[in-house]
C-alpha cells in the first residue's frame, strides 16, 4: 500500500495578487467606480469576513466578482472597521455604575493600518496586468494612493484567506 505524504509548506502557496487602496470613499461608492474602470462587476457579498479579537468579533464588508471564463475571483475588502464595546464604569467618577460605550478600531491587516481597502485578485496568473489595473484605479477621483502589496511580507496573511 502506497503512503501519501503532505507537507505543510504546500499549503503556504499564495495564489493571489493584492492591491492596497487609500481612499475616503464609502465602500459601495468605491466598488461602483472600480466597476466603471475595470472589466468587472463587483457586488456586495452576503458573507462578511469575521475576525475575532479580545474585545469581540469584527465584521468586514466585501464586494466580490466571479470571472468564470478566466477562473478569477475578485474581492474588494475594507481594512478598517470600528466595533463598539459596552462596559460598566466602576471607578470613582461622575459616571459611577453607568454603561459606557467605547469605540475600538479593528484592522483586517494590522501591519497596514493606513490602507483603507484591499483589492484581492485570486488566480490571476498574468491574465490581467497588475500595473495596468493600478493605473486605472488611480484615475478615480478621491483615491490618494494605489499600490501592489506582496502578500508574503504580511504577517497576518491568514486574515486574507476567505
Amino acid at each position: 500500500m502506497a503512503v501519501l505524504k503532505l507537507h505543510l509548506d504546500e499549503f503556504d502557496e499564495i495564489d493571489y495578487d493584492l492591491i492596497a487602496i487609500h481612499s475616503v470613499l464609502e465602500d459601495y461608492r468605491l466598488a461602483y467606480l472600480i466597476n466603471q474602470k475595470l472589466p468587472i462587476v463587483l457586488s456586495k457579498s452576503k458573507d462578511d469576513i469575521g475576525i475575532t479579537i479580545n474585545e469581540g468579533e469584527a465584521l468586514f464588508i466585501k464586494f466580490i466578482c466571479e470571472d468564470f471564463k478566466n477562473d478569477i475571483h475578485w474581492s474588494l475588502i475594507q481594512n478598517k472597521n470600528e466595533i463598539i464595546i459596552k462596559k460598566r464604569s466602576l471607578g470613582q467618577n461622575l459616571f459611577l455604575n453607568t454603561d459606557v460605550e467605547i469605540a475600538t478600531k479593528v484592522y483586517l491587516v494590522p501591519e497596514l493600518k493606513k490602507v483603507d481597502y484591499f483589492l484581492k485578485i485570486k488566480n490571476n496568473k498574468g491574465i490581467f496586468d497588475l500595473e495596468e489595473i493600478i493605473k486605472k484605479i488611480n484615475t478615480i477621483d478621491r483615491i490618494s494612493t494605489v499600490y501592489a502589496v506582496i502578500p508574503e511580507t504580511i504577517k497576518s496573511k491568514n486574515n486574507l484567506i476567505f
